[in-house]
């Protein structure tokens, strides 16, 4: 054999394995995601001060109701489409919402005034599994986590507006 020959025949032996298991490993792990829009069945939002969460809605039923500022609860149907779930989800997704606590909420002791704080409960549903995540907005914990779940609130509010003027 000839030295090009054994630099081919090593090249093949190790480069083409390491891509078929490279192919066969991943593919399975795509295939296996925990959370995949494929399975996603609804978004549902509540928020509002602990005590009343009147602020509601559910992308299943297509339920939202909503305080105004007169304190009149509106009840109204909201339609998200399939390409605003899909912009949730894989927003959720790149902020790494599934990695976050669920319970986010700052206790009654360590509150050291008594102004009225809103809470936000966020929860994705899919045929097998289910992220609820519930934040108040003074959580004081980990900083990372906080933003990844604001943010994703945040998204799922502004998505809601938008639909809502449409």
């Amino acid at each position: 054999m000839s030295d090009k020959s054994k630099k081919i025949f090593l090249a093949l032996s190790i480069v083409v394995p390491f891509l078929i298991y490279c192919v066969y490993y991943y593919s399975n792990m795509i295939k296996n995601a925990p959370y995949r829009f494929t399975d996603f069945e609804s978004v549902d939002i509540r928020y509002g001060f602990p005590d009343s969460m009147l602020n509601h809605f559910n992308s299943k039923t297509a339920d939202y109701e909503y305080l105004t500022k007169d304190g009149q609860l509106i009840k109204d149907t909201l339609r998200l489409r399939n390409d605003d779930l899909l912009y949730l989800h894989r927003k959720a997704q790149e902020l790494g919402f599934w990695n976050v606590q669920d319970d986010m909420t700052t206790s009654a002791a360590d509150k050291k005034d008594l102004a009225r704080v809103p809470r936000y409960t966020l929860t994705f549903k899919y045929k097998e599994k289910t992220k609820s995540v519930t934040m108040d907005a003074d959580y004081a914990g980990n900083p990372k986590m906080f933003e990844a779940a604001r943010t994703t609130v945040d998204e799922v509010m502004r998505m809601l507006a938008s639909a809502k003027s449409r």
